[in-house]
């Protein structure tokens, strides 16, 4: 009998997989622990793969993937889970990926985050960017950074989503979650919205470009949190990446509203564990202190990653930092730091010196 796309997503869970893709002329494949892996020997076609993704499709979603050539969606299985879908054609053909949302977000610490982050989530204004690459774990930030403020704050929070993942109900505050196209029509619109609709916390699950980054830095010069995440390798690439996406009359403006807005950058990415299957998360953390908001001011953005290495004493943490934490707690191998680190040779020479007192202490 043959399987559907039901039967796909739940064996993608049952594997442990954080993603499904399906393919034409390949077979279905989950992504279990960062590694694709096939979960049968046989390629389905392309007429199979469209299928499997028309056949959980609405119409009015089969009419804007037809029209616009991709689709971003949510899709909940009964007794397996909660997905991200996109869909989108490849070489003519249409083709999907599944990302798997769970029921209830982690808590921070759960995920590995210093208290700096949950310090962020108290502040009553301003502008918190969650930095990494695709695959690297910020959707899952945000929604941790969300349910900590339902927890413990008296807020009203709205989120600004495409598509809608987590799903929050009503705590200790209270949540309007908005999906692109079936609550609001755009990001930008949605965050000009938000200030009318009395919102003490926007988080807004992507800033795409130039209205929704200007929207979003307005919305946290006039007195409100705002959450949101940036596609960048590093805290200090995300400076550069926002003052970029404008023109450059437009820059000196957006610069002096970056230096009075921003509070702080978290920037991650997951790596393969060395002590058991799965990935830790490595952090990078720059909090806005006086030094880092004059250095922004004046546009002298190469100064910024010197200052975090200095201002461990404001919450601030390097890349090299978390590598040299993971690696000497047996979390990460050292091969793996070093690949990922910002200064290899550095680290390498810390962690030499780490071990050689180990060894010393031992004796």
């Amino acid at each position: 009998m043959a399987r559907d796309i039901l039967d796909y997503l739940a064996a993608t869970r049952e594997a442990g997989g954080s993603d499904l893709h399906l393919a034409a002329n390949a077979p279905p494949a989950a992504r279990i622990d960062g590694r694709l892996t096939p979960l049968e020997d046989v390629d389905l076609d392309g007429k199979r793969v469209r299928e499997l993704i028309m056949a959980v499709l609405t119409d009015a979603q089969r009419a804007k993937l037809e029209k616009d050539w991709e689709l971003d969606f949510a899709l909940a299985v009964e007794n397996v889970g909660r997905f991200r879908g996109n869909a989108h054609f490849a070489r003519t053909h249409v083709e999907a990926a599944f990302r798997y949302i769970p029921d209830t977000p982690p808590e921070l610490d759960e995920l590995g985050h210093s208290p700096t982050v949950a310090d962020f989530c108290t502040a009553s204004q301003g502008l918190v960017l969650v930095t990494g690459m695709t695959g690297s774990g910020k959707t899952t930030t945000l929604a941790a950074m969300t349910r900590r403020i339902l927890e413990t704050r008296s807020a009203m929070i709205i989120t600004v989503e495409d598509p809608i993942e987590y799903t929050f109900e009503h705590q200790f505050g209270l949540i309007k979650q908005r999906q692109i196209g079936s609550d609001t029509h755009s990001f930008p619109a949605a965050l000009r919205a938000a200030l009318r609709q009395d919102v003490d916390v926007l988080v807004v699950s992507e800033m795409r470009d130039q209205d929704s980054v200007a929207a979003a830095l307005t919305a946290a010069e006039t007195g409100h949190l705002v959450i949101s995440t940036l596609h960048t390798r590093s805290a200090t690439g995300a400076l550069d990446r926002i003052v970029d996406i404008f023109p450059a009359q437009q820059q000196p403006q957006i610069i002096t509203q970056l230096a009075g807005a921003l509070l702080g950058i978290i920037s991650q990415r997951l790596l393969p564990r060395a002590d058991a299957p799965g990935r830790v998360m490595a952090t990078e953390v720059l909090t806005v202190n006086p030094g880092v908001q004059s250095a922004i001011r004046d546009h002298r953005f190469e100064q910024v990653f010197s200052l975090m290495q200095v201002g461990k004493s404001s919450g601030m943490h390097t890349l090299d930092d978390s590598l040299f934490h993971l690696a000497t707690s047996g979390y990460l191998s050292m091969e793996n730091a070093l690949q990922n680190a910002r200064h290899p040779d550095t680290l390498h020479e810390q962690l030499k010196d780490w071990h050689r007192e180990q060894a010393r202490l031992q004796r």
